[in-house]
């Protein structure tokens, strides 16, 4: 019996880990966390009986209090529940499937408890992966990725730990805008960068993953969870989804994780490693594939890309900035206050505007996130 905490079990990856769960009897959950929706949040509850379940918003954990007052599950809100569910002592591992950097301080905190983590959350490394992977080795608990790439990447190093990587193939499908020129990124409205040609995401992702700003928060998490220079990663574009990314090594030899798109294999990849479960679902049906074709990223329009490098390679507080900026930026875009070429211009503006700091704390990455909010705030008023 494993015994997972899910931080983040009401969005995309939250709810496909729970099919995984319901897939696997041997699998049990202690704690769930999410944000604010306490509709599916009371349903998953009464499911899957943990014995601890967060909310973070305080109002909305006294309504879900008074929901489940009949069950004996203890619910709790704010930063101090979401630490108490990610370091709950009966779980084993713990899934940090929370979107943004609110999930920086559970995560260390269930490190420092010994906690394995399958990590889906990406400002955890883009921001503090200089904090967190020497947590990972002083307390000798496993990191396991749950995003599709760099479970693929994780898959195709499994065996290898004797021989060098030359160089990680990370992949990307393109997006919906794979071929757009700069001029035609201006007519795109919300409604056209929320139709993922692929995956089936959560909005911010998705919308992450047609500027290419996806791919360069992935390359900085590659970085810091495979300890590879930024020299020795390289984005190609696969649109198909079938490579989900690859490995070259020293002899010139490439490794591949192909399948069809599906992020149940990487989630139950991370909880179970190094074992591999059945899974019912797709498989890639080679008969009808005509061809898988690989093409270099357009840099010159989906500038987003060498932004996130750009930063990766800066260190310091430049990937929080890079991160909050994007957050904003996309989140005004969704509003329909900011055009789809402006998420790209306004992460560049918060780069040069905002503060630098050369080694952020925790404070620091958390101070630099505001104030890249307030330098965006006043640059649109």
């Amino acid at each position: 019996m494993k015994t997972i905490s899910l931080l983040g079990s009401t969005g995309s990856i939250g709810t496909q880990t729970l099919e995984v769960v319901r897939e696997n009897p041997d699998l049990k959950v202690a704690a769930l966390a999410a944000n604010a929706n306490i509709a599916l949040l009371e349903k998953q509850a009464r499911e899957f009986k943990p014995s601890l379940v967060c909310v973070f918003r305080e109002d909305k954990a006294e309504e879900l209090k008074k929901k489940l007052a009949d069950t004996p599950v203890k619910v709790v809100s704010g930063m101090d529940g979401l630490i108490e569910a990610a370091c709950i002592p009966e779980a084993d591992i713990m899934v940090g499937a929370v979107v943004g950097m609110i999930g920086i301080r559970p995560t260390m905190e269930a490190i420092k408890a010994g906690k394995d983590i399958a990590i889906a959350n990406k400002e955890t490394l883009v921001c503090a992966g200089h904090l967190i992977m020497p947590l990972v080795k002083e307390h000798n608990v496993r990191l396991l990725p749950v995003d599709s790439e760099h479970s693929a990447i994780f898959q195709c190093l499994h065996g290898e730990e004797e021989n060098r990587i030359s160089r990680i193939l990370l992949t990307a499908s393109g997006g919906p805008f794979r071929g757009y020129t700069k001029e035609q990124l201006k007519a795109i409205r919300p409604e056209d960068a929320l139709k993922h040609p692929n995956w089936s995401m959560g909005a911010k992702i998705t919308i992450d993953s047609s500027t290419l700003v996806n791919k360069g928060l992935e390359v900085m998490e590659a970085h810091w969870l495979f300890d590879v220079p930024y020299e020795k990663i390289e984005v190609v574009v696969q649109p198909q989804s079938l490579i989900h990314s690859m490995v070259e090594f020293e002899d010139g030899g490439i490794k591949a994780q192909l399948g069809v798109p599906d992020m149940k294999l990487p989630i139950a990849y991370a909880l179970f490693y190094p074992e591999r479960r059945r899974l019912p679902g797709g498989r890639v049906d080679f008969s009808k594939i005509r061809s898988i074709t690989v093409d270099q990223p357009d840099r010159s329009v989906f500038e987003g890309l060498d932004l996130a490098v750009e930063a990766g390679k800066k260190g310091g507080s430049a990937p929080t900035i890079f991160n909050a900026a994007n957050e904003y930026a996309v989140s005004e875009f969704l509003h329909g206050r900011l055009s789809y070429p402006g998420i790209t211009e306004m992460i560049r503006t918060a780069l040069k505007e905002v503060p630098f700091l050369e080694k952020p704390s925790l404070k620091g990455i958390l101070d630099t996130e505001q104030k890249t909010y307030e330098v965006l705030r006043s640059c649109q008023m």
